[in-house]
């Protein structure tokens, strides 16, 4: 995984004024465009579509400084107008071409990224690979944004919203792993991007053949294979410490790549105001 997002970096560098195609680019590297996008927003902290935008914007600015026509340097990266290149430089410098042209600055420089695996060993992950039957998750959805640390307040209140009585009635629809009530996200943005819409179900398991009761959303879960890490401590720092170490530690150091589908958090036990709580985190995987 590491070699291929070095090898994604050199590829971002050659085509900085062209279009790269990442499904492309994913099939030359032996991976999916899922998991590549995945695994670089994972690791470099942004969605690779911000990547190569910071990036292009660090070589425009040169442009800019230049004596050349300010109008043909939007054409040269791929922008089909120069308001839309003046949005994009400014999101990244914070000023427009104008003013950079003028007064020589202020510039917002993006490095070139280097990805080097590290290998500490001070996070023991408790994982097992678990190969399930198709299933369905059953519960009560919405659309929410994506929160990387910290409780996310919309969940938050989604969960609120729901009587006491429906969580017993939800946990008696239960039947197969994983088991117990469960935070589902789905239809998460490939790029992982922060404020990105996903869709929160609050649920439960069944088996593929029961009963969907007509007032639930429903998730179809083909077969396929999990990779499941259990946690253990305050909630939700401890479970998200761990969601990020998957990406840092496990994934590199293992023969599995993320597939599409929803990551699953079962919580097995937890203290009554919720600040700890033992968990499993089911994320979809296929042989790398």
């Amino acid at each position: 995984m590491i070699a291929e997002l070095n090898r994604l970096i050199e590829l971002v560098e050659d085509s900085l004024t062209e279009n790269l195609h990442v499904p492309v680019v994913a099939t030359e590297l032996g991976t999916t465009e899922y998991n590549l996008r995945r695994m670089f927003s994972s690791l470099a902290g942004m969605p690779l579509s911000e990547y190569i935008r910071r990036r292009r914007m660090t070589l425009a600015a040169a442009d800019v400084l230049g004596d050349g026509d300010l109008l043909s340097i939007p054409v040269r990266y791929g922008y089909g107008s120069t308001e839309a290149f003046s949005r994009a430089f400014r999101s990244v410098h914070g000023v427009t071409p104008g003013d950079v042209r003028r007064d020589g600055g202020p510039l917002r420089t993006q490095p070139q990224l280097r990805f080097r695996l590290t290998v500490e060993g001070n996070t023991t992950m408790d994982t097992r690979i678990s190969e399930r039957p198709a299933f369905r998750l059953v519960g009560h959805a919405a659309r929410v944004p994506l929160i990387h640390q910290g409780i996310n307040p919309h969940i938050q209140a989604h969960i609120a919203s729901l009587p006491a009585e429906e969580h017993d009635r939800l946990k008696g629809l239960g039947n197969t792993e994983p088991a117990g009530l469960l935070q589902v996200s789905a239809d998460v943005d490939p790029d992982y991007a922060e404020g990105s819409e996903l869709t929160y179900l609050h649920g439960v398991a069944i088996n593929a053949t029961a009963g969907l009761p007509e007032d639930l959303h429903a998730i179809e879960v083909p077969a396929g294979t999990w990779a499941v890490f259990r946690t253990e401590g305050e909630y939700p720092s401890t479970l998200q410490s761990f969601w990020a170490a998957t990406a840092t530690e496990w994934f590199p150091s293992n023969p599995w790549r993320l597939r599409p589908g929803p990551s699953i958090v079962a919580i097995l036990d937890r203290a009554d105001d919720f600040s700890t709580a033992t968990c499993e985190l089911w994320l979809p995987v296929e042989h790398g």
